[in-house]
């Protein structure tokens, strides 16, 4: 059902402005984030008109998702530990057993 992270490695989610940044651009940061070296990328949204971003990673803390920014040399302004999470799927099921 709902999906807790107790046992797996934490989740992490990152919040980041940067209007203007192109998609071109940000494909110029994937060799470095594929490395890997303090965190796993897992998923990256972005509003290009915006520049308002969001990535997930997988990592033992904020401090190693915050290592890898700082690796990258991508500016973030905010790293939040994802505990739980629920899809459109166990929402329906959950409120079909209501």
């Amino acid at each position: 059902m709902m999906t807790h992270w107790e046992d797996d490695v934490p989740l992490f989610l990152s919040l980041h402005q940067a209007p203007g940044l192109s998609p071109e651009e940000i494909a110029g940061y994937g060799p470095d984030v594929a490395k890997g070296v303090h965190a796993s990328f897992r998923q990256l949204y972005v509003n290009t008109d915006s520049g308002f971003i969001v990535s997930v990673y997988e990592a033992g803390s904020a401090a190693a998702v915050e290592q890898e920014f700082e690796r990258v040399g991508f500016p973030f302004d905010s790293i939040n530990e994802i505990d739980y999470t629920l899809s459109a799927a166990e929402l329906s099921q959950l409120l079909a057993h209501g």
